[in-house]
């Protein structure tokens, strides 16, 4: 699967790049013209590594590396590169301590729930790879205090739901928030909306979430920090009014657009 974004890259802000990898996002977070040190959220799909690298080359310049990788969750299209990219890099990685089982070979994810919706990316998830990865030599828990290492000024925040470890971060000077799979602007259960990158905000890919109460709590405490800016895993970037009156929506009407009626992670 990909979309019409696959291989698109967008300056959200001077040092906000969100790049599409197929039908999910990436982000480097770093002002190329200044420092040249900047942290790459996510990884992308699998097989994808040569690609992100001549992106960000392209970005930041011949042989720039960042200094850190931090992973919103492991779901295979957010960290399926990531072992090929640390072969090259010996890097750092970041994620939540209830995400490392899935990051350290311990533990597989669920199944994707193709009762969650009509759209065709549902009916397929049982087949998308739910497998954990092992990068132990790599991975580290992120610290207690809420900082980012290398983010300064970013706290991540942990929005549980999509997976036990989600994260997503925040920079409280401009409001900027890059979301993960926490809520999302592309309706990703619908193959055509997904690839058409039709902009609509939804809650996290309902194939793939397991605890839909948490997940609702963890929209409400994103939108409570009134950001200005968002960039999600899937769909387009988002801001100003319509960023305001959708996250609003979405919590108002959470139960009909949000919340999948029947499933088997819905009870």
């Amino acid at each position: 699967m990909t979309s019409i974004g696959n291989g698109v890259g967008m300056a959200v802000l001077p040092d906000i790049y969100c790049y599409t990898d197929k039908i999910v996002n990436l982000v480097l977070v770093g002002e190329p013209d200044k420092s040249g040190e900047f942290v790459l959220v996510d990884t992308g799909m699998p097989k994808s590594a040569e690609k992100i690298i001549e992106m960000i080359e392209e970005h930041f310049g011949e042989g720039a590396i960042p200094k850190a990788i931090v992973l919103t969750h492991g779901h295979f299209d957010h960290v399926g590169s990531v072992a090929e990219l640390l072969e090259e890099w010996k890097i750092p990685v970041y994620a939540h301590e209830l995400e490392l089982p899935f990051l350290t070979g311990q533990r597989d994810y669920p199944p994707g729930d193709p009762n969650v919706d009509s759209g065709l990316v549902a009916k397929l998830s049982p087949m998308f790879p739910n497998h954990g990865i092992n990068i132990s030599t790599h991975v580290q828990v992120l610290p207690s205090d809420g900082t980012v290492p290398h983010m300064p000024n970013w706290k991540w925040l942990h929005t549980p739901g999509h997976t036990p470890g989600h994260i997503s971060l925040f920079r409280e000077q401009d409001r900027t928030l890059i979301a993960g799979d926490a809520f999302v602007t592309v309706k990703q259960e619908s193959l055509y909306k997904v690839m058409t990158q039709t902009q609509e905000i939804s809650g996290p890919p309902k194939y793939y979430t397991t605890d839909w109460d948490a997940a609702f709590e963890s929209v409400k405490k994103l939108e409570a920090l009134k950001p200005q800016v968002v960039v999600t895993g899937h769909g387009l970037p988002m801001g100003g009014e319509e960023l305001a009156e959708s996250l609003q929506y979405l919590i108002e009407h959470f139960e009909e657009i949000g919340r999948p009626e029947s499933g088997k992670y819905v009870n």
